[in-house]
Protein backbone atom coordinates (compact mmCIF):
# COMPACT_ATOMS: atom_id res chain seq x y z
CA UNK A 1 0.00 0.00 0.00
CA UNK A 2 1.39 3.36 -1.03
CA UNK A 3 -0.12 5.41 1.78
CA UNK A 4 2.47 6.03 4.45
CA UNK A 5 0.45 7.64 7.23
CA UNK A 6 1.05 4.47 9.24
CA UNK A 7 4.76 4.21 8.42
CA UNK A 8 5.55 4.43 12.15
CA UNK A 9 2.93 1.80 12.94
CA UNK A 10 -0.48 2.01 14.58
CA UNK A 11 -1.64 1.22 18.07
CA UNK A 12 -4.48 -1.22 18.44
CA UNK A 13 -5.60 -3.71 21.03
CA UNK A 14 -8.83 -5.67 20.81
CA UNK A 15 -10.71 -4.93 24.02
CA UNK A 16 -13.38 -7.51 23.08
CA UNK A 17 -16.13 -4.88 23.15
CA UNK A 18 -17.90 -6.77 20.34
CA UNK A 19 -18.87 -3.57 18.50
CA UNK A 20 -17.54 -5.02 15.25
CA UNK A 21 -19.59 -8.21 15.49
CA UNK A 22 -22.97 -7.08 16.79
CA UNK A 23 -26.05 -5.01 16.02
CA UNK A 24 -25.20 -4.11 12.41
CA UNK A 25 -25.91 -6.21 9.33
CA UNK A 26 -22.85 -7.33 7.44
CA UNK A 27 -20.84 -10.24 6.20
CA UNK A 28 -17.99 -12.33 7.51
CA UNK A 29 -16.60 -13.88 4.35
CA UNK A 30 -14.66 -17.11 4.72
CA UNK A 31 -11.45 -18.40 3.19
CA UNK A 32 -10.54 -22.08 3.11
CA UNK A 33 -8.31 -21.79 6.18
CA UNK A 34 -11.21 -20.28 8.14
CA UNK A 35 -13.43 -23.25 7.41
CA UNK A 36 -10.80 -25.69 8.66
CA UNK A 37 -10.27 -23.66 11.83
CA UNK A 38 -14.01 -23.37 12.49
CA UNK A 39 -14.61 -27.07 11.88
CA UNK A 40 -12.02 -27.72 14.55
CA UNK A 41 -13.62 -25.18 16.90
CA UNK A 42 -17.16 -26.50 16.48
CA UNK A 43 -16.39 -30.20 16.18
CA UNK A 44 -18.87 -30.42 13.31
CA UNK A 45 -18.48 -32.07 9.93
CA UNK A 46 -18.58 -29.82 6.88
CA UNK A 47 -22.23 -30.45 5.96
CA UNK A 48 -23.53 -29.71 9.46
CA UNK A 49 -21.25 -26.69 9.77
CA UNK A 50 -22.59 -25.27 6.49
CA UNK A 51 -26.21 -25.79 7.50
CA UNK A 52 -25.82 -24.34 10.96
CA UNK A 53 -23.41 -21.44 10.46
CA UNK A 54 -23.08 -20.44 6.79
CA UNK A 55 -24.99 -18.75 4.01
CA UNK A 56 -24.22 -18.07 0.37
CA UNK A 57 -24.59 -14.44 -0.69
CA UNK A 58 -24.41 -12.73 -4.06
CA UNK A 59 -22.94 -9.24 -4.14
CA UNK A 60 -22.98 -7.56 -7.52
CA UNK A 61 -22.54 -10.86 -9.33
CA UNK A 62 -19.91 -12.31 -6.99
CA UNK A 63 -20.85 -15.25 -4.80
CA UNK A 64 -19.34 -15.60 -1.34
CA UNK A 65 -19.83 -17.85 1.66
CA UNK A 66 -20.44 -15.81 4.79
CA UNK A 67 -21.23 -16.64 8.37
CA UNK A 68 -24.89 -16.30 9.24
CA UNK A 69 -26.18 -13.60 11.54
CA UNK A 70 -28.71 -13.84 14.30
CA UNK A 71 -32.01 -11.98 13.81
CA UNK A 72 -30.63 -8.99 15.77
CA UNK A 73 -27.59 -8.93 13.41
CA UNK A 74 -25.15 -10.35 15.94
CA UNK A 75 -22.60 -12.75 14.49
CA UNK A 76 -23.75 -16.35 14.75
CA UNK A 77 -20.79 -17.03 17.06
CA UNK A 78 -21.42 -14.13 19.43
CA UNK A 79 -22.55 -15.25 22.87
CA UNK A 80 -23.13 -13.51 26.19
CA UNK A 81 -19.40 -13.27 26.94
CA UNK A 82 -18.24 -12.46 23.40
CA UNK A 83 -16.99 -14.55 20.52
CA UNK A 84 -17.43 -18.24 21.25
CA UNK A 85 -14.72 -19.15 18.71
CA UNK A 86 -12.34 -16.25 19.37
CA UNK A 87 -9.17 -18.38 19.14
CA UNK A 88 -10.41 -19.81 15.81
CA UNK A 89 -12.13 -16.71 14.37
CA UNK A 90 -11.99 -16.07 10.62
CA UNK A 91 -9.21 -14.07 8.97
CA UNK A 92 -11.59 -11.17 8.36
CA UNK A 93 -12.10 -10.91 12.13
CA UNK A 94 -8.45 -11.55 13.03
CA UNK A 95 -7.25 -8.84 10.65
CA UNK A 96 -9.65 -6.15 11.88
CA UNK A 97 -9.11 -3.19 11.95
CA UNK A 98 -6.25 -3.53 9.46
CA UNK A 99 -8.52 -3.52 6.40
CA UNK A 100 -7.69 -1.48 3.32
CA UNK A 101 -10.75 0.76 3.71
CA UNK A 102 -9.68 1.67 7.24
CA UNK A 103 -6.14 2.50 6.13
CA UNK A 104 -6.76 4.88 3.24
CA UNK A 105 -5.91 7.86 5.43
CA UNK A 106 -5.17 8.97 8.96
CA UNK A 107 -8.65 10.48 9.02
CA UNK A 108 -10.29 7.14 8.16
CA UNK A 109 -8.28 5.46 10.92
CA UNK A 110 -9.22 8.14 13.46
CA UNK A 111 -12.90 7.84 12.55
CA UNK A 112 -12.81 4.22 13.71
CA UNK A 113 -12.32 5.41 17.29
CA UNK A 114 -16.03 6.24 17.53
CA UNK A 115 -16.95 2.57 17.09
CA UNK A 116 -13.79 0.76 18.20
CA UNK A 117 -12.32 1.63 21.61
CA UNK A 118 -9.20 -0.42 20.83
CA UNK A 119 -8.00 2.07 18.18
CA UNK A 120 -5.00 4.00 19.48
CA UNK A 121 -4.65 1.64 22.45
CA UNK A 122 -2.26 -1.15 23.38
CA UNK A 123 0.58 -2.51 21.36
CA UNK A 124 2.17 -0.76 18.40
CA UNK A 125 1.65 -2.77 15.20
CA UNK A 126 4.45 -2.11 12.72
CA UNK A 127 3.92 -1.07 9.13
CA UNK A 128 5.35 -4.43 8.12
CA UNK A 129 2.77 -6.29 10.20
CA UNK A 130 -0.09 -4.14 8.88
CA UNK A 131 1.07 -4.61 5.29
CA UNK A 132 1.20 -8.37 5.92
CA UNK A 133 -2.51 -8.32 6.89
CA UNK A 134 -3.33 -6.32 3.77
CA UNK A 135 -1.42 -8.75 1.53
CA UNK A 136 -3.08 -11.73 3.17
CA UNK A 137 -6.49 -10.21 2.41
CA UNK A 138 -5.46 -9.68 -1.23
CA UNK A 139 -3.93 -13.13 -1.73
CA UNK A 140 -6.52 -15.34 -0.06
CA UNK A 141 -9.55 -16.06 -2.16
CA UNK A 142 -12.92 -16.05 -0.48
CA UNK A 143 -14.94 -19.23 -0.82
CA UNK A 144 -17.64 -18.57 -3.41
CA UNK A 145 -20.05 -21.44 -2.80
CA UNK A 146 -20.74 -24.43 -0.61
CA UNK A 147 -19.50 -26.72 -3.41
CA UNK A 148 -16.08 -25.03 -3.19
CA UNK A 149 -15.94 -25.93 0.50
CA UNK A 150 -15.99 -29.67 -0.24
Amino acid sequence: MENTFYAGGLRFSCVRCSNCCRHTPGYVFLIGEDIQRLLLATGLDLKNFQERYCREVNLSGFNRVSLKEKTNYDCIFWEKDGCSVYRFRPMQCRSYPFWSGNLVSARAWEQLKSSCPGIGQGRLHSRREIDRWLRKAEVNRFVGSFSEME
